[in-house]
């Protein structure tokens, strides 16, 4: 079984009970706060994909943040140009997500971790 990565927020609820939820199911994860260790532009898009391709509609962005509104509200970019959004405002991207291999699984609810266990 491929160890999973946790990308979390430690100051987001729903990022701690993501954390907590998978720690209860004993599973083999380590955790990547994004905020601190950033993502690439490569691994944001390779999340994108393994979400399901385009971050308007698989959950990845956080589109009631203020950066979101101001920014990009009503915009179509590529995966690339998302990826670089994120890079430029990170606190868009949802959390939390646990990744396995080419899949990932935005943990809202946490229950949605279950996907990939």
């Amino acid at each position: 079984m491929s160890k999973m990565t946790l990308l979390h927020n430690a100051r987001c609820s729903k990022s701690r009970i993501g954390l907590a939820y998978l720690q209860d199911a004993k599973a083999d994860f380590e955790v990547r706060e994004y905020l601190k260790e950033e993502l690439s532009a490569k691994e944001l898009i390779a999340l994108f994909k393994a979400l399901g391709g385009n971050p308007l509609e698989n959950g990845a962005l956080r589109k009631g943040e203020a950066d979101f509104k101001a920014n990009f509200k009503g915009k179509t970019l590529s995966l690339e140009g998302w990826a670089e959004a994120v890079l430029k405002y990170p606190k868009l991207l949802e959390r939390p997500i646990l990744i396995k291999g080419d899949k990932a699984v935005v943990g809202r609810p946490a229950e949605a971790f279950d996907a990939l266990l």
